[in-house]
């Protein structure tokens, strides 16, 4: 280990988890700990949604992705970059203004209650459940993604480079809950950005052009430099598939909810849309020409997820290296805090304030929300005591179950007066069994993406359950009818 990629990389964790320290001392209440007390920026807002969204698979999974199957492996970005588009169009300005119309909802689970007239909080448990559920392996995609960074950065052993690296990211979201979350994610959001720029480019130049990686890629195999070869319509459904997850992602919703006003959510895309496709795009470019690279300089590469990590130590100086390894970290911090955060937000407002200790104290829930950080933590950790998971695989899996289970019922909520209770749950629980059942299954069209059928299932659930039972009142449709007449006007 150089002594320069120690001091860049240890400075920059001190940095971290300095802000949850800052952020500590300026959190007074529940809304302030899991919503930020809505005072974001468009700039943090719009960095830290991407940045919360992109994980570690930005810079591990992905160009694993890229580095294994080639250009083929681009479709995923093209559904990537069209979901994050038509979120942020569709979804986070009328989410913004009905969360706050809807008594000041701070949680996914607080707004489909109060939305779907949820007075036996049945509602609200299935959609704590779902978190929770999801959230735990989302979690653990990015703590397996840390222990591969630290264990070849440092030589550590998995385990240990496991413990060290989650101790990290639960220290400062324990301390300075979603300000100091927002706050890292946009620091993180850069230094990612940046890293997926220079990476790239830095590695063309090392081995002599765009035209001689293209040549050694195709002296060993020319289907990765063909978009279609290899990909069947499954495979490429599949990966186009990834964009119907944004609707559904809690940590990319409460970032919408959290901005300081809705006005300023058109600049806040414009930033967020920009930071995206440099990012993904420099992933994408990371794998494919990692590919060769390895060719070029004859590296034993064991783990295509590592590719990042080997280019990082092999192109660059030590005080760059640390740079470069940093992101990878900020990567999955920026996630990890952010999922961490709404499962202890659900476990504080919905469980414990809402249906266990109404009258509890700010102060009390701010120690609640803190203490379920670390049991959320413990829980994903053990999961990621395998050392054989895959961080893509992991986050595929939670990635389909949050973007079928609401990723529907949020697009429904906001545009179409007639869902009912009974249709979100009924949408809520078909989505997510749908997702588990068919990820259990192979072969044959059950090689689909299970997000897909996931969607649709869960989307006409919704429809037809909608029909049964009782319609929402009129005070609900009142609400609904004045956020449309509010947002048309904002929109002439």
């Amino acid at each position: 280990m150089e002594t320069p990629v120690l001091i860049s990389f240890t400075l920059y964790m001190l940095v971290m988890i300095g802000i949850g320290f800052y952020f500590y001392f300026k959190t007074d209440s529940l809304s302030d700990y899991v919503l930020g007390g809505r005072g974001l920026g468009p700039g943090v807002t719009a960095l830290s949604a991407g940045a919360s969204d992109m994980s570690g698979w930005l810079l591990l999974g992905l160009p694993g992705l890229m580095y294994t199957v080639g250009i083929a492996g681009g479709w995923i970005a093209v559904g990537l970059i069209a979901g994050a588009y038509l979120n942020w169009h569709y979804v986070a300005k009328a989410l913004r203004v009905y969360t706050h119309r809807l008594n000041d909802a701070i949680t996914i689970p607080d707004y489909f209650s109060n939305r779907f007239e949820d007075k036996g909080n049945l509602l609200r448990i299935i959609t704590a459940v779902v978190i929770l559920l999801f959230y735990t392996l989302y979690t653990s995609s990015g703590l397996v993604g840390g222990a591969k960074l630290f264990e070849a950065t440092f030589g550590l052993d998995y385990d240990t480079a496991l413990l060290v690296g989650s101790f990290i990211i639960v220290s400062y979201t324990f301390l300075g809950g979603y300000n100091a979350v927002s706050w890292t994610d946009f620091i993180q959001g850069i230094l990612m950005m940046l890293a997926l720029v220079i990476t790239p480019l830095v590695v063309i130049f090392h081995i002599g052009g765009v035209n001689e990686s293209l040549r050694l890629i195709a002296s060993v195999d020319p289907t990765r430099l063909d978009i279609f070869s290899g990909a069947s319509i499954i495979g490429i459904l599949s990966l186009l598939a990834w964009g119907l997850g944004y609707f559904g992602q809690p940590h990319i919703l409460v970032r919408f909810m959290s901005i300081r006003h809705e006005d300023e959510m058109l600049r806040a895309k414009t930033i967020g849309m920009t930071w995206m496709v440099i990012s993904v795009i420099g992933s994408l470019a990371v794998g494919f020409f990692g590919f060769a690279y390895v060719l070029a300089e004859g590296v034993a590469l064991q783990d295509s997820e590592k590719i990042f990590i080997t280019l990082s130590q092999l192109v660059f100086n030590p005080w760059i290296a640390g740079f470069l390894l940093a992101a990878i970290l900020a990567a999955i911090m920026s996630t990890i805090d952010s999922q961490l955060l709404v499962s202890s937000s659900v476990l504080t407002r919905d469980i414990y304030h809402v249906l266990l200790h109404k009258e509890a104290s700010n102060r009390e829930l701010v120690w609640v929300g803190r203490a379920t950080v670390i049991i959320i933590a413990v829980i994903a950790w053990y999961i990621s005591t395998d050392r054989n998971s895959s961080v893509l695989q992991l986050v595929a899996y939670a990635w389909a179950g949050f973007g079928a289970a609401f990723g529907p019922l949020v697009i429904l909520s906001l545009y179409n007066p007639n869902i009912t209770r009974l249709g979100a749950i009924a949408g809520m629980v078909v989505g997510s069994v749908t997702v588990i059942v068919w990820k259990q299954l192979e072969g044959g069209i059950f090689e689909l993406y299970e997000l897909l059928p996931a969607f649709v299932a869960a989307w006409a659930s919704i429809l037809i359950f909608s029909n049964f039972g009782p319609k929402s009142s009129n005070e609900s449709k009142a609400i609904f009818d004045e956020v449309s007449s509010k947002l048309s006007n904002k929109t002439s």
